[in-house]
């Protein structure tokens, strides 16, 4: 098959005419005959008991149907939501697990909590009538901050969770690191804040629910990232055996991973047509989002590194309290404690670290993962006390990092805490970015910027990313009850196309045309001869889901076995009807040929002749069709290199990115063009995280302040310049068959952390050393005009 079509080739993505031209499939889009709508009541309180709950008004308005509410669903049984990845630290006890009840039963513990729904024949009748919904609540302290959460008399949000500590954890050698501390030359020291998120994804989260009257059976269209996950967990909660659900989840608009989590709506629509026997659709408005969708991020760490006199790190202590929130979410303890901790030796070798992570319970919406997932905040983490030791030490923010960095041949390398990196050449990775960036320029950039009063600044970030998530004996170990391997199957018809089906799903990946990239690789079929089936539980019985930028490394290695079983089968049947030995039939481009003779087959003709079954070797049924199930040995360990370059108005605090420069380490990289798309797409979220985007509440109420896209800020195209972006495919992944790392949340990764160092450059002859992101204009404003006051350059 021609290279333009298979593994390497930069193919236009198939699925794109569909979306342009208004042809996608949504949950939203989707009709069901006689299907009933649905509103829910949320809690208007952060914290408070449920006294009394009266729905009779509501129940007697016009097309209403039915309002329920945690008793009924108490009364038949429904179990609670419970999270997939439970997390105890080694020789600890198990974490705080509260019961989250999909619909609130005594009392509501963050702001947007189910309370009761309101099915109706309309959208309109149902939203008037849950007006009526008369509910009498007695407001509680609430609290805000995981500090305020465990500090003493601070209210107590869940009778099993003492002092509000959801867990703690613990990573590392803590007498090494004292030891290395006891004989460092210098240390730096630095207290930090990773802002809340929320997801904001262009589509809302939408459920519907088909019951079938007859046999029990419910089918449940659901805009998810994990369709597999959510049927198990609806299975659970329902009573119902897992056979018995189908999920299905069509086109979905963009998931980065808030979507790759169960929620309470799924169990209350699912519950409700069950119940009543009727379809039901709920489609969640943006305001509903906002109060409804896992946020993710929150931390307050303290961070410290210890170094010899040459700059050399020795050892790191790090000490994060992670907010929770109300509940423990779907994957909510696992990122800020397996995930998170496990990144922190990055790309550097410092040889002795621990880290405790404590998970605090608060009275905000429950926190998981949303695009990088741990990662990110371990590369802040890193690189802002990279920067800080520079400066402590004299030397050059690119230096410090070159001496510490880990070197190719000590690969593969077991880092101190535990994770073992299979490759990496980061010292390469560093060099070609810098390179990129024009970095011995820069100060010629700086001074030209001055002349015309802007402070011109250069920041850099290096991190690893645990991608392909995740062996399930490692996440079995620390507690998960779930497994990560992939699942695919492969059938070829009789004409020689061909159908996979997968276990991951696509939501904005491109896998309708990667994963068709390796199977025309691998079996020599054109694209458009191939077909690519995600997102149905029917239809490919078993999976994992997409997240963790694990699709090709896990999902493609699963689709890539699948493929060379058929092709060993294939390969058997052309020897038989070329008769032939099997070792001197070669397969290349499409075609098996005798080694050495004018003796050919199609794999086409061969399809047709498995099909027919005339003519089959001894013990080989008809048929030409194969699945695989792939657990990955390791995590693949993607890395990259940032830089970044802004110029700071000091007069307005405005800032503009004037350049950005990637260098990526994703392994084999089947198609550059979806690459590139998706590290553009990471960066776009990296860098409004640290300039613009932030969760912020009332400190006393805990109400969310910033619940509509008024009062929460995302980048615009206009702010961001085109991204100079490079991989680097020197470093193969070693334990998959495809040699590929995942790509999808790298650029999300290095951009706060690169973004946040060129603005504190630039602001560093001012006085500036600090600021907590995001770096909005009034934040840089007041900290220069601070450091102004304080070193007497400007007025008070």
């Amino acid at each position: 098959m021609p290279r333009r079509e298979g593994i390497g080739a930069a193919v236009r993505r198939r699925e794109d005419p569909r979306f342009l031209t208004g042809r996608g499939r949504f949950v939203a889009n989707l009709t069901v005959p006689g299907e009933l709508a649905c509103h829910i009541v949320r809690s208007p309180h952060a914290h408070a008991r449920i006294v009394a709950l009266d729905t009779s008004a509501a129940a007697g308005r016009s097309g209403v149907v039915a309002v329920l509410t945690g008793r009924d669903m108490a009364a038949d049984e429904v179990g609670p939501l419970r999270c997939f990845w439970p997390i105890r630290a080694p020789n600890g006890p198990p974490m705080a697990e509260p019961p989250r009840w999909a619909l609130a039963r005594d009392a509501v513990r963050h702001v947007g909590e189910p309370v009761a729904v309101v099915i109706a024949e309309s959208v309109a009748a149902a939203t008037d009538a849950a007006e009526h919904v008369a509910i009498d609540y007695e407001p509680l302290r609430a609290v805000v901050s995981a500090r305020d959460a465990i500090a003493t008399g601070a209210p107590a949000l869940h009778g099993d969770a003492p002092g509000n500590v959801c867990f703690r954890w613990t990573r590392g050698d803590a007498a090494a690191v004292e030891a290395a501390f006891a004989r460092a030359t210098r240390t730096v020291r630095l207290e930090l804040i990773n802002n809340r998120l929320a997801g904001a994804a262009i589509e809302p989260r939408a459920v519907i629910a088909v019951p079938d009257t007859i046999d029990g059976a419910l089918t449940l269209y659901s805009a998810t990232q994990v369709p597999h996950f959510i049927r198990r967990a609806v299975a659970v909660e329902l009573g119902l055996p897992e056979g018995s659900v189908r999920v299905i989840a069509p086109d979905v608009g963009g998931g980065f991973g808030y979507k790759g989590k169960h929620y309470p709506e799924e169990t209350i629509v699912a519950w409700a047509a069950r119940r009543l026997g009727r379809s039901i659709k709920w489609v969640a408005t943006r305001s509903e989002s906002f109060v409804a969708d896992t946020q993710s991020r929150d931390h307050l760490t303290t961070a410290e590194l210890a170094l010899d006199r040459d700059g050399r790190f020795l050892g790191l202590r790090v000490h994060t309290l992670a907010n929770i929130g109300a509940y423990v979410s779907t994957f909510g303890a696992a990122i800020p404690s397996a995930i998170y901790t496990a990144l922190l030796a990055g790309v550097y070798r410092t040889p002795a670290i621990h880290v405790e992570v404590t998970g605090v319970f608060t009275s905000t919406l429950p926190t998981d993962a949303y695009r990088g997932a741990g990662r990110p905040e371990a590369c802040y983490v890193l690189e802002r006390l990279a920067d800080r030791a520079a400066a402590a030490c004299g030397l050059d923010r690119a230096e410090i990092r070159r001496r510490n960095l880990i070197p190719t041949e000590a690969m593969p390398y077991r880092t101190p805490i535990g994770p073992v990196y299979d490759c990496g050449d980061f010292p390469r990775i560093l060099a070609r970015v810098l390179k990129a960036a024009e970095y011995d320029g820069f100060e010629t950039r700086r001074q030209d910027a001055a002349r015309y009063g802007r402070r011109r600044g250069l920041g850099i970030a290096c991190f690893v990313e645990s991608s392909g998530v995740a062996p399930s004996r490692l996440a079995g170990a620390l507690g998960a009850r779930v497994g990560f391997f992939e699942s695919a199957e492969v059938r070829v018809d009789p004409t020689g196309g061909v159908r996979a089906m997968l276990g991951t799903h696509n939501h904005g990946q491109g896998h309708a045309t990667t994963f068709a990239q390796i199977l025309s690789d691998r079996l020599g079929v054109a694209l458009d001869r191939i077909e690519i089936v995600e997102g149905d539980t029917a239809m490919v019985p078993h999976g994992t889901g997409t997240f963790g930028s694990r699709s090709i490394a896990v999902g493609g290695s699963a689709l890539d076995g699948a493929a060379r079983k058929v092709l060993a089968k294939a390969r058997r049947l052309a020897a038989h009807v070329m008769e032939a030995a099997e070792p001197d039939v070669e397969f290349r481009d499409g075609t098996f040929r005798v080694v050495g003779t004018d003796r050919q087959v199609r794999f086409a003709e061969v399809a047709r002749a498995a099909h027919l079954g005339h003519n089959l070797p001894d013990g080989v049924e008809p048929g030409l069709q194969e699945s695989v199930f792939y657990d990955p040995p390791n995590f693949a360990f993607s890395n990259g290199a940032h830089v970044a370059e802004v110029e700071v108005d000091p007069e307005t605090g405005e800032i503009r990115l004037v350049g950005y420069w990637v260098v990526d380490d994703v392994g084999v990289v089947v198609n550059p063009m979806i690459v590139e798309g998706q590290v553009h797409g990471g960066l776009a979220q990296g860098l409004g995280q640290a300039w613009l985007e932030g969760c912020a509440y009332d400190a006393e109420t805990a109400q969310l302040l910033s619940a509509s896209f008024m009062d929460y800020a995302l980048p615009r195209a206009d702010a961001l310049p085109s991204f100079a972006t490079e991989v680097d495919e020197s470093q193969p992944c070693t334990h998959n068959p495809l040699g590929a790392k995942g790509c999808g949340e790298s650029g999300t990764i290095g951009a706060p952390a690169a973004f946040v160092s060129a603005v504190l450059d630039a602001l560093a002859p001012l006085g500036v050393d600090d600021l907590d992101m995001p770096l909005t204009p009034q934040r840089v404003w007041e900290a220069i005009r601070a450091a102004r006051i304080r070193t007497g350059r400007g007025p008070a």
